[in-house]
């Protein structure tokens, strides 16, 4: 149970961003698969090789990984390539430039160097005591990519993926804010990365493959299970406004439910394992969870009366129906 919310709590700041590329500025961005990994050998060759903070890695993952958002960026608003391609282009590169920073090696070992787990265990920080912390870590970071979106570059981030052809007319860069989103995003999950190379007590060059699948199923998964009458309802009530605010709402709504898709996604994943399925067929399991998550709108859809007529309307149907993975 607390490993499931532990590895839930942490791959969240993996779908966070996830969910900025795909849903707020609608771009297939296979960067993931790669940026996660450049973010874990980052930080694992700094503390290694420089004896640097853990939490100061987390930054420099950071970094390492906006960088790459910030080429895959270039490539498609200055270079002209189609988004899927220049993903795909800057994770292969990626391959090679992790390899580089890891000492031309598949695998980093963390053994015997300080990193946040062993403070965590060094100060007694375990168990539920741990998935307290790491829940405040994930909420801050929640908060501050709440806070950015709705700053006005952020608003220009929804709005481009919204509509950039509208925002262009208005002035606004669309190159730039995309360029922006990418950065955020790939940040984001270079610095998941190197919480779990933190964890696992190494960083591995295979680590990220296939991760994509990850973060998609945890948002397309929690937005499927949020985006209903019962919560947008929820969020209406006095209680409601408290945790969701006034403004800005179906972005609180939207990232709330990432972080409980993720965990829900992981224990998922536990369950299968625990019932007897192969750990090879992790993989396997996550696209029938993709599947599963995308359908829940359209069977909701259906077992509606057809003289309702809001059919065609339904935030649930656009949900189903809008999805590009």
């Amino acid at each position: 149970m607390t490993v499931t919310l532990e590895l839930g709590l942490i791959y969240a700041i993996m779908a966070l961003g996830v969910y900025l590329t795909f849903r707020i500025l609608n771009f297939p961005d296979l960067t993931v698969d790669q940026s996660f990994t450049t973010g874990a050998a980052t930080a694992a060759i700094l503390i290694v090789n420089y004896d640097l903070d853990p939490v100061l890695a987390l930054g420099a993952a950071f970094l390492a990984g906006a960088l790459a958002g910030v080429v895959t960026g270039l490539l498609h608003a200055k270079g002209g390539i189609n988004p899927l391609l220049a993903g795909i282009l800057t994770m292969l590169a990626l391959y090679s430039i992790n390899l580089r920073i890891m000492g031309n090696r598949a695998n980093v070992p963390l053994l015997g160097n300080d990193t946040l787990y062993t403070w965590f265990s060094g100060t007694g920080i375990t168990g539920w005591t741990l998935i307290l912390v790491l829940a405040i870590i994930v909420l801050v970071v929640k908060l501050v990519l709440d806070w950015f979106l709705g700053t006005d570059m952020g608003l220009g981030l929804q709005a481009t993926g919204d509509n950039e052809e509208m925002v262009r007319s208005l002035g606004v860069s669309t190159d730039t804010m995309k360029i922006v989103g990418l950065a955020v995003s790939n940040g984001l999950v270079g610095m998941a990365g190197a919480f779990i190379a933190q964890k696992q007590g190494s960083a591995d060059i295979s680590m990220g493959i296939g991760l994509i699948l990850v973060g998609l199923a945890s948002v397309i998964l929690g937005q499927a299970l949020f985006n209903n009458r019962f919560v947008h309802g929820f969020a209406n009530t006095a209680v409601g406004k408290f945790f969701f605010g006034t403004r800005n709402r179906e972005v609180l709504i939207a990232t709330t439910a990432v972080i409980i898709g993720s965990i829900i996604y992981r224990a998922a994943v536990q369950g299968a394992l625990a019932v007897g399925f192969n750990p090879n067929d992790m993989r396997l399991i996550s696209a029938i969870i993709v599947v599963i998550a995308l359908l829940i709108p359209k069977w909701r859809i259906r077992k509606r009366p057809k003289t309702t007529g809001a059919t065609t309307a339904d935030p649930a149907f656009k949900e189903a129906t809008n999805v590009k993975a």
